[in-house]
């Protein structure tokens, strides 16, 4: 389930046109886009390029991954819900840097492994999940997630294609001219906002329950996923004084 890097190359017999063709429809996906558009892009050209129907990208936060841009909504909702569980291949992916290829949620150690995770994925009609690091094994930034509705394995070439899409993503993601990170409709100060009142929830819950991070972190997913939110939307719940936790 838990994939590896596989050794062969573009001039290796993988098929050079493929490759190439691979290579000129993301450029040709973000032609003309804006740092704020490029993940939504190289997330739709995965879908187009690999046998895969949805595809997500998340970045690595201090207390859980921050879902940055989705092809479609099953797959928002999916890169949401691992947020929101502290659960899932994309939590293996960020732990370890290595990338995660779960072929079929159905086989049983998948279950065993991401309960809550599967029975959501499968029921959204999801057979396969293939979670990518954003970066190296070293230092892994986030992930790409492919979500496919038939179960079955990448093939080395379209592993490879995959890898580019999320080398790409990584230059896309850190490689940014120092005013895109900072303008004020950036996506980046639009995940900065969104974390810091994550954080200012748990803060809040620790003040009312009298405990640490982690479990009151622990206490807001639990919430979040009784409610069927995401964590940032139980958060500004409890930002905003309409949810407490040390009330009946």
């Amino acid at each position: 389930m838990v994939g590896v890097w596989p050794g062969d190359g573009p001039g290796s017999g993988r098929g050079g046109e493929e490759y190439e063709r691979a290579v000129g429809a993301i450029a040709a996906g973000l032609r003309g886009a804006g740092p704020a558009e490029a993940p939504r892009r190289l997330c739709e050209v995965a879908v187009d390029l690999l046998p895969v129907d949805g595809a997500s990208v998340s970045l690595r936060g201090d207390s859980m991954p921050l879902q940055l841009a989705a092809s479609g909504g099953v797959a928002a909702r999916l890169a949401q819900l691992q947020a929101t569980l502290g659960d899932g291949p994309c939590h293996h992916v960020l732990r370890t840097g290595a990338p995660v290829l779960a072929r079929d949620l159905e086989d049983g150690s998948c279950a065993d492994r991401w309960p809550v995770f599967t029975q959501q994925a499968l029921g959204s009609g999801v057979r396969a999940v293939y979670a990518l690091p954003l970066g190296s094994t070293a230092v892994c930034v986030g992930t790409l997630d492919l979500y496919s509705a038939s179960p079955g394995s990448l093939t080395a070439h379209q592993l490879h294609v995959a890898l580019l899409v999320a080398g790409v993503m990584t230059v896309a993601l850190t490689d940014l001219p120092f005013d895109a990170r900072d303008a004020d409709d950036g996506w980046l100060s639009g995940l900065a906002a969104d974390h810091d009142r994550v954080h200012q929830a748990v803060g809040m819950i620790m003040a009312q329950l009298g405990v640490g991070a982690d479990e009151a972190l622990a206490r807001l997913r639990g919430d979040a996923f009784a409610h069927d939110l995401t964590v940032l939307e139980a958060a500004l719940d409890v930002v905003a004084r309409r949810r407490r936790f040390d009330m009946p």
